[in-house]
């Protein structure tokens, strides 16, 4: 049974001689499967392959959708040294939109943990293990790790827009890559977890208002965001900074924001950004289109 408690987690894991959170997970999820260890990671390098597809395919080539095209544009800024942001963080938001694009133009995608969040996990970890030199086994094993923030926020409150807004799919892909970035680079599952902690907090409250009803408008940029939210709470916890919050105290104000929340900022499209006058026209002009 996996441990929801995160400190009673914590504990267990030193008591097994300092287990990685990454190992922890995979120890479960091969007792709950029943299928080897082999098997389990072999699954998760395909996962992996399909994020390394979706991450570097819409930065070469502009991919088809309403809002396609700006992966492509930004790794091009990026490519001439014109970015603000250093080598690791700018590549991440360049990967967390071309995740994002090919998920709005219906292409194979690794919902991690919703496809509306999909870039943030990968465009952490694949631009961290780029600019850090790290091998593919390393990379698979912070899967497992953001597999493990996964399962306890989906199951102590939600991942679902629907339900508890981005905060709960954006929110609770930042915290996966947080404590994945943190243990992939050292830290230990504490750190990990304070990390989580520190990425769900940074956008509490947050709305999923999709424009026209479409995965992509604000959703993609919030991807680049989500990204660099992870990126910065995990360089806070390597640091040595804490949450004064807990992690699961933070899921758990995190699913009672997302039940206070109305139910037109819960990806309906009925408020937010969705109904402004510039999101009617938008939705206006999809529905002809698809008429015609």
């Amino acid at each position: 049974m996996f441990i929801l408690d995160t400190e009673k987690l914590i504990q267990k894991l030193k008591e097994e001689g300092d287990q990685p959170l990454w190992e922890y997970a995979l120890n479960q999820e091969m007792e709950r499967s029943g299928r080897s260890r082999e098997e389990l990671r072999e699954q998760m390098d395909q996962s992996l392959a399909v994020m390394e597809r979706s991450a570097s395919t819409a930065r070469k080539e502009p991919v088809q959708s309403v809002t396609g095209g700006n992966a492509c544009r930004y790794e091009q800024y990026r490519g001439k040294g014109n970015s603000l942001l250093g080598e690791t963080a700018s590549l991440a938001v360049g990967m967390a939109l071309s995740c994002s694009e090919i998920n709005a133009s219906m292409q194979c995608i690794v919902a991690c943990p919703t496809a509306g969040s999909c870039g943030i996990v990968p465009a952490v970890l694949l631009a961290c293990a780029q600019s850090r030199g790290l091998d593919r086994q390393t990379l698979i094993n912070a899967l497992f790790t953001a597999s493990a923030v996964g399962i306890i926020v989906g199951s102590r409150a939600t991942v679902s827009g629907a339900e508890g807004g981005c905060q709960a799919e954006c929110g609770a892909a930042a915290a996966m890559g947080a404590a994945a970035v943190t243990e992939m680079l050292g830290g230990t599952p504490e750190m990990a977890f304070h990390a989580a902690a520190m990425a769900l907090k940074n956008v509490l409250g947050l709305t999923c208002d999709p424009v026209a009803g479409l995965v992509e408008i604000p959703c993609i940029k919030r991807n680049a965001s989500g990204a660099m939210n992870a990126l910065l709470s995990a360089d806070l916890a390597l640091a040595g900074v804490r949450s004064y919050i807990p992690f699961d105290e933070v899921v758990d104000a995190m699913y009672a924001i997302g039940k206070a929340m109305p139910q037109s900022v819960r990806e309906t499209s009925k408020g937010g950004l969705a109904v402004t006058p510039t999101g009617m026209r938008m939705k206006k002009e999809t529905q002809r289109g698809e008429e015609g």
